[in-house]
């Protein structure tokens, strides 16, 4: 017994000696995946944006930075462009300004970015708005200009890129969607609808570009630290102006611009970023929908409640 331990002792660590290289060299081969890449993010100029131009920035990548803010885009840009100490190789990034939600211009956005390198290799749409209100008192306008927003302008672009990335066989295409792409609550219809289009296109996507080589990721992330509630519309179209204590006390964004930087090196197909609760919620909306819909309406009555206090 003792001389069957004592031969298998060595064939153990040669094993695990194996495996551990195996890992290390995965894991420098996927740091170095997006050295040179050409990435384009969409809403960089803040929040989540800003912090994945951050990431991939230092990643090596090669940056397009898209947003309807000019000036800050250029500030980020300049930002990014100052020399680093590090040893990998940055690059100054470039800028394409565009309103995402108007959705006869985008064309001309995929254009613009196409000609700023020739090719794109990562396509992160990540702009988006947020919504508050009661669907009683949500006029269809507003309905409506979420979704072109949170929908129709991120399907616009992609479409715009897509046939470049078919006719290279190589390309990344990355949705920042929401929990609420996978569980509806109360008083975010517009939100919660704009996100659950967004993980059925871009699942049907992932499904037919496949043969071509290309990849496809939906990031569903909770609550973020970012100024989203606050710059979220109302019913009439107004902005809400109140950072939710949900969102306050939400991830932190440069946690989540790193998750984004995992996922697609890694190449995972869909990602949910959330606490317990949320992805708990996310198993019985599926698994025992009446007792999710009965939580969703006292949570409704509860709103309601605290509203009329």
């Amino acid at each position: 017994m003792e001389r069957l331990v004592g031969g298998a002792g060595p064939l153990v660590l040669g094993s695990v000696g194996l495996w551990v290289m195996y890992y290390l060299m995965q894991r420098l081969r996927l740091k170095n995946r997006l050295q040179d890449s050409v990435v384009v993010i969409t809403g960089a100029s803040s929040g989540l944006g800003k912090e994945c131009a951050h990431v991939f920035h230092a990643a090596g990548a090669r940056l397009i930075l898209c947003g309807r803010n000019q000036t800050r885009l250029q500030e980020l840009a300049q930002e990014l462009g100052e020399p680093t100490d590090g040893n990998r190789q940055t690059y100054t990034p470039r800028t394409v300004t565009f309103d995402l939600s108007n959705t006869e211009t985008v064309a001309a956005a995929g254009e613009e970015i196409l000609k700023c390198y020739g090719h794109v290799d990562v396509l992160i749409n990540n702009a988006g708005i947020s919504y508050r209100g009661s669907i009683i008192d949500t006029h269809v306008s507003v309905q409506r200009d979420v979704m072109e927003t949170n929908f129709f302008g991120p399907v616009a672009l992609t479409q715009a890129i897509l046939p470049s990335m078919v006719q290279r066989r190589s390309g990344h295409v990355v949705a920042i969607s929401s929990v609420q792409g996978r569980i509806a609550i109360p008083y975010r219809s517009a939100y919660a609808a704009s996100k659950h289009a967004t993980q059925a296109y871009f699942d049907c996507l992932r499904a037919e570009v496949e043969r071509f080589g290309l990849q496809v990721t939906v990031i569903s992330p909770g609550y973020i630290r970012t100024n989203l509630s606050f710059n979220a519309v109302t019913g009439d179209g107004s902005q809400y102006g109140v950072m939710d204590k949900t969102t306050a006390t939400g991830r932190d964004p440069v946690e989540v611009a790193h998750s984004v930087l995992r996922a697609v090196n890694q190449r995972q197909k869909d990602v949910l970023l959330a606490g317990p609760l949320p992805t708990v919620a996310v198993y019985i909306r599926t698994l025992w929908p009446a007792l999710f819909f009965k939580l969703m309406a006292s949570r409704a009555r509860k709103e309601q409640r605290l509203k009329e206090e």
